[in-house]
C-alpha cells in the first residue's frame, strides 16, 4: 500500500480530529434520512471489475460513475498513491464507501500508514476482507483485536469491519466462527455480510441480518443460485427479506454491489444497477 509522504503525523492527527465533526454530522444526517425512508446509496466493489482496473484504472472509475454508482469500495489500488486515488474519486463525483484492507495492513507496524491512506481518500469504513481461525479461541482472540482497533479508529471518525466468506459459517463446538466473532465484538464493529458467501457457507442471509440488527452498516449484495451471469432478482436469494431488514432495522449506509463470476463484468455490474432500479432501490 502506497501513501503520500507529504502528510506528516502531526498534520494527519489534526486533520482527522477536524473531520470528526463532519463525520458526526454525516451520521446524524443519515439517521434523519432513515426516518424519511431515504434510499440507501449503491456503491460498487471494484473487485468486480478488477481486470479492467488493472488495465486502465482511471477509465474504469469513470465508467462506474457514468453507470450511476454513487461510491466505490476498493480491493487494491493498482499502484496508485492515495492522492491519485482521491483525485479520481473527486473527478468522477464518487466517494469511497469502503476499502478491503488486508489483515496484515491492520497490524501495528502498518496501521498508521493504512489509516493515513484511508483518511486521504475520504474513506470511513475499513473492512478486513478475509481471516481464518482453526480454533474457537483464535476467533475470540480476533474479536478482542477488532475491539481494540475500533477503539483506535473511533477518534478518527472511522470504523473497522469484517467481510463474510463461506468458511466463517463453519462451526466450532456448535457455534459458527461468525457468531464467535460478532457475538464478542463491539456493536460498532461493522458486520459486512456478503449475501452469496453467506449462502455458500450454509447460512440464511436474512436470518443472520436479523440476529445482528444494526450491524450491517455496509453489506455486499451479491447474487447466488442463478448461474454465472445472473444478477440480483435472477437468483435464489430472498432479496425482499434482505432489503426489508437493511431498510427498516436501521444503520445500513451502503449497498455494495459485487459480481465475481461474470465473463463480461462491466455488463454484469451495469445490469445489476438496472435490476436495482427496477426494484426501486436506485
Amino acid at each position: 500500500m502506497q501513501t503520500n509522504s507529504n502528510l506528516d503525523r502531526r498534520r494527519f492527527i489534526k486533520l482527522t480530529a477536524a473531520s470528526l465533526g463532519t463525520a458526526s454530522l454525516g451520521l446524524s444526517g443519515c439517521v434523519a434520512g432513515k426516518a424519511k425512508h431515504a434510499k440507501i446509496p449503491v456503491g460498487l466493489e471494484l473487485y468486480s471489475v478488477r481486470n479492467e482496473c488493472k488495465a486502465d484504472f482511471p477509465r474504469t472509475m469513470a465508467a462506474v460513475a457514468q453507470m450511476g454508482y454513487k461510491g466505490v469500495e476498493f480491493a487494491g489500488y493498482w499502484g496508485r498513491t492515495a492522492g491519485e486515488v482521491r483525485k479520481m474519486l473527486d473527478e468522477n463525483g464518487l466517494v469511497a464507501c469502503g476499502t478491503h484492507t488486508q489483515y496484515a495492513d491492520l497490524q501495528p507496524a502498518k496501521l498508521e500508514a493504512t489509516l493515513e491512506f484511508n483518511h486521504i481518500i475520504g474513506n470511513k469504513f475499513v473492512i478486513c476482507p478475509y481471516m481464518t481461525g482453526k480454533t474457537r479461541q483464535e476467533w475470540l482472540d480476533k474479536a478482542a483485536e477488532f475491539n481494540a482497533l475500533a477503539d483506535k479508529l473511533r477518534p478518527l471518525g472511522m470504523s473497522i469491519g469484517y467481510h463474510a466468506h463461506a468458511h466463517d459459517f463453519h462451526r466450532f463446538d456448535g457455534e459458527t466462527a461468525w457468531d464467535l466473532f460478532f457475538g464478542n465484538t463491539h456493536p460498532e464493529v461493522i458486520m459486512q455480510l456478503d449475501t452469496s458467501n453467506c449462502r455458500e457457507g450454509g447460512a440464511d442471509p436474512v436470518e443472520v441480518l436479523n440476529r445482528y440488527p444494526g450491524r450491517a452498516r455496509t453489506i455486499h449484495i451479491k447474487p447466488n443460485g442463478g448461474g454465472q451471469e445472473a444478477v440480483i432478482g435472477e437468483d435464489k436469494i430472498n432479496w425482499a427479506g434482505v432489503f426489508d431488514v437493511c431498510e427498516h432495522q436501521g444503520h445500513t449506509q451502503w449497498y455494495v454491489v459485487e459480481h465475481e463470476t461474470s465473463h463480461q463484468p462491466v455488463d454484469a455490474v451495469r445490469r445489476t444497477l438496472a435490476a436495482l432500479k427496477r426494484l426501486g432501490k436506485v
